[in-house]
């Protein structure tokens, strides 16, 4: 996911009325009592969202190898505890927090 100016400002204004004409901060129009965020304040919160969703891929990951919670329950059933601690390690270590 890459994320734009429009997502920003939803993320910093959610619950703010405007509309966006085009791809350029001048296409803006602020129907909100509230200030408008700044070209600035909209360009670093693309870099903080972006970071964040980047940061978190290990878990993106995980939860895509994860057996479904049938399947782990079924494992503890069988296998117990400490066999389902092992099933969800093998993909903890194959996906490492940074």
């Amino acid at each position: 996911m890459t994320y734009d100016k429009f997502d920003a400002l939803q993320s910093l204004k959610p619950n703010a009325q405007w509309h966006w004409v085009g791809t350029d901060y001048s296409g803006l129009t602020w129907k909100d009592t509230g200030s408008a965020p700044t070209e600035a304040e909209l360009e670093a919160e693309v870099v903080r969202l972006q970071a964040d969703y980047d940061s978190k891929e290990y878990q993106r990951k995980r939860k895509a190898e994860y057996p479904s919670v049938v399947d782990q329950l079924d494992d503890i059933y069988h296998n117990g505890i400490d066999g389902w601690k092992a099933t969800i390690k093998a993909t903890k270590d194959k996906y490492p927090k940074p």
